[in-house]
């Protein structure tokens, strides 16, 4: 079997550049993923950092809306003693209108 040089010589440098793309491969992708990791890394970061935010707004309006509540009670509790004395006060009248009704109108003899 006669192999003419050129064909081996192209064989190796084929072989050879295969080697080293694969070498270049492997690099690129160590470097892939050093740099997928550090943007996982940052991603995970930046969402530790909104979720913060996030806690420390829905605290803030929590309070808020604690503090609307309280003052709505309390408009409702003085609201209702309002109603309540309004009552009262209709209920002495009406007692009042009966009791003066009553005695106008005992026949006199």
């Amino acid at each position: 079997m006669r192999v003419r040089l050129p064909s081996i010589v192209a064989v190796s440098a084929i072989a050879a550049l295969s080697l080293g793309v694969v070498a270049c491969t492997e690099a690129e992708q160590d470097q892939t993923a050093a740099e997928a990791d550090a943007a996982g890394d940052n991603a995970e970061a930046a969402a530790a950092e909104a979720g913060s935010a996030l806690k420390e707004e829905a605290a803030q309006v929590g309070s808020a809306i604690a503090a609307g509540a309280s003052e709505v009670a309390q408009e409702i509790d003085e609201g209702t003693d309002a109603l309540a004395r309004e009552a009262q006060e209709q209920k002495a009248e009406t007692q009042s209108d009966t009791r003066g009704n009553t005695t106008e109108t005992a026949p006199s003899n």
